[in-house]
């Protein structure tokens, strides 16, 4: 686990205090307070903090003082409604802040969703620990031949160990000529701020992110997507992990409606009610690109 044993005491004190309080809690998320769920090698995901349950966004939903006369079969009914309709307001009134632990270049996809309060371990302030993702032999892949932005075929063998070995040594370099530049003893040692930018993207970095569980949601469905890349991908299944034990209502019917569903266009649409209809339809007269219609037949069978 990479956390060290002043760390792990500081979690366990934290977990150990409880506060008497009249605001919901949601007892399967209570379970998670704190406990840093390891991602990758040295990573990690943990809630600090978080507001809200599956009763929330029901009370926000009916803008009542309280759960009234509804049973727990019209809460779940109703979240149901709201994620089939696209009701999103609901779901902004339950929020999380976790604390995330990540390689550089996973933040930088991480930090393109916008919608979020981050506050970020500054390298200009303090120093970078000596710790790399160094990625398991089974995700050292070729490029794919069809997807620019992706991955093929896992490398093998002698090829498999020469970029692992590459990746170790230039990580290490790197950092030791950081350590290098840093170094007051008989010099005056360069700015923290400008030593930074001779770390690579595979080093570690930290931080806090908040993000009301709408704008969650749209995060893991995007990365939670068989289609997005592992290293972002295996931090976004702990979350939904998480999210299911806090949210468990929610979390059904966004796996129901998001992640498990399809979108389809109005070309879609109305090919498939042809073919229900016993008519012949393929690419040519379904009105649909190539592409579009591989999607279609993807989704279909």
């Amino acid at each position: 686990m990479p956390l060290s044993v002043d760390q792990l005491a500081e979690i366990e004190a934290q977990r150990a205090q409880s506060h008497p309080t009249r605001r919901v809690v949601a007892a399967g998320m209570e379970d998670h307070l704190y406990t840093a769920h390891q991602v990758l090698d040295h990573g990690f995901v943990r809630v600090i903090d978080y507001m809200g349950d599956d009763s929330a966004i029901c009370q926000a939903a009916r803008v009542s003082y309280g759960t009234g006369t509804k049973s727990v079969q019209n809460d779940e009914g109703l979240i149901r409604y709201l994620m089939r309709h696209w009701h999103s307001t609901p779901f902004e009134m339950c929020e999380v802040k976790l604390h995330v632990k990540l390689p550089v270049f996973v933040a930088r996809q991480w930090i393109r969703h916008r919608t979020a309060n981050v506050n970020e371990y500054s390298a200009r302030y303090s120093i970078l620990d000596r710790e790399f993702y160094i990625p398991a032999p089974e995700h050292v892949a070729a490029q794919s031949e069809v997807n620019n932005q992706g991955r093929g075929a896992a490398l093998e063998g002698e090829e498999a160990a020469r970029v692992l070995e590459m990746l170790k040594a230039d990580s290490a370099r790197c950092y030791d000529n950081y350590e290098a530049m840093i170094n007051q003893d008989g010099q005056q040692g360069l700015a923290r701020e400008l030593a930074r930018m001779n770390l690579p993207a595979n080093i570690y970095t930290q931080w806090y992110w908040k993000v009301d569980l709408h704008n969650l949601f749209h995060f893991l469905r995007l990365r939670a997507d068989p289609h997005a890349q592992y290293e972002i991908r295996i931090y976004a299944d702990m979350m939904c992990k998480i999210v299911a034990d806090w949210v468990p209502f929610a979390y059904k019917a966004f796996e129901d409606y998001r992640l498990g569903a399809a979108n389809l266009s109005a070309q879609m649409v109305d090919s498939l009610r042809r073919m229900l209809a016993g008519e012949t339809v393929t690419q040519e007269n379904s009105g649909m690109t190539a592409r579009e219609w591989r999607e279609f037949e993807a989704i279909i069978r």
